[in-house]
């Protein structure tokens, strides 16, 4: 009796059979709960004087230089990217309305972390602004949505720090 090729008799032992159906499985639970590589993108701002951080609804990035004291959601100035600028996988992810988005502003060894949801409809076109909204607003500035936290969470101590034109601050996107 002639033997198989050993292209057969490997992948179709009840061995191999379980190994695919075992790897497809985990694939799908990955899917499922999310667990795909992370990517992270990261913004550099500057402070400046007139950021007062007390917005209940929204937290703020903006290109702009200036700043009046009535943008109280925003806290920082000279972003090196709004919206519009984000790279095309980033935007996709921010698209899912399943993926929730952990933020994080780094200002010297102060931390702020929050999270927020993507939305199918996210325009992501506003050239100089990036808003997070507590609420499902959306428009070209808004970049995530049902945010768990506002610019007034923020610690008045890195508010402080973020008063002061010359510093640097540190917008983190990981989806």
């Amino acid at each position: 009796m002639p033997s198989l090729p050993p292209i057969f008799t490997h992948t179709h032992t009840p061995q191999a059979i379980y190994e695919k159906q075992f790897v497809g499985i985990i694939k799908n639970i990955y899917k499922t709960i999310g667990f795909i590589k992370t990517m992270k993108f990261e913004i550099m701002f500057m402070g400046h004087k007139n950021i007062r951080a007390l917005h209940q609804k929204t937290i703020e990035i903006t290109k702009e230089t200036s700043l009046t004291p009535q943008g109280d959601c925003i806290v920082g100035v000279g972003a090196k990217c709004g919206c519009a600028d984000l790279p095309d996988n980033i935007k996709e992810k921010l698209r899912d309305p399943k993926c929730t988005i952990k933020f994080m502003i780094k200002v010297d060894a102060q931390t702020f972390s929050w999270s927020g949801k993507g939305h199918p409809d996210l325009a992501l076109t506003h050239t100089t602004d990036i808003v997070l909204r507590k609420s499902r607003f959306l428009c070209p500035r808004t970049l995530a949505v049902e945010c768990d936290k506002a610019s007034d969470s923020i610690p008045r101590t890195m508010i402080k720090a973020l008063q002061n034109p010359d510093t640097v601050g540190r917008f983190i996107i990981k989806v």
